[in-house]
């Protein structure tokens, strides 16, 4: 079963442009290290890992910051899943949509370090034709939250686009 969440790529979406050229996803919260082997399947363990990290490297940060800090990294690296949506803004009441289509990669050289490969829809969402539950839900201001229960009205406004071989050759002549 597909999932859908809605992310940030960047504070205000700062590496927007550089994730939909590069095909990714991801996040930062200045964790320099590779989470490869380091992602348990319970966030919690992640967390009582990684608090005390980003705590020592930022120690204005409070505990409850470094917590969300960690839930956004966990999911966007471990608890999305390959298939699953994701949703962002990209200005203009115009979202993006894309489909995750790898595991977790440490890319150090990049902006948002902690990524997962996704190939973008070829066309964008309008807001204005979402539902207000929909607006309500893809208006949050963290990082990354759920949007499946909104599931089935992405998939139509998408116009039932699915994800294959043949559609990505189509889309991109």
């Amino acid at each position: 079963m597909r999932n859908y969440y809605r992310i940030m790529l960047g504070q205000g979406g700062a590496y927007l442009d550089s994730a939909i050229h590069g095909g990714f996803i991801g996040v930062d919260f200045d964790i320099k290290e590779d989470l490869t082997g380091k992602l348990p399947p319970d966030w919690r363990e992640f967390n009582k890992a990684f608090i005390p990290k980003i705590l020592e490297s930022d120690p204005e940060k409070s505990k409850i910051g470094a917590g969300l800090a960690c839930g956004a990294v966990w999911t966007v690296c471990k608890g999305i899943q390959k298939g699953d949506w994701v949703v962002t803004h990209v200005g203009d009441g115009e979202y993006r949509i894309a489909e995750v289509t790898s595991d977790y990669q440490y890319v150090p050289a990049g902006p948002l370090p902690h990524r997962r490969s996704v190939t973008w829809l070829p066309h964008p969402l309008q807001k204005s034709q979402m539902s207000q539950p929909l607006k309500n839900s893809i208006g949050a201001i963290n990082t990354v939250s759920t949007i499946s229960p909104h599931g089935s009205e992405i998939e139509a406004l998408a116009g039932g686009h699915v994800m294959t071989q043949q559609n990505l050759l189509t889309s991109s002549r």
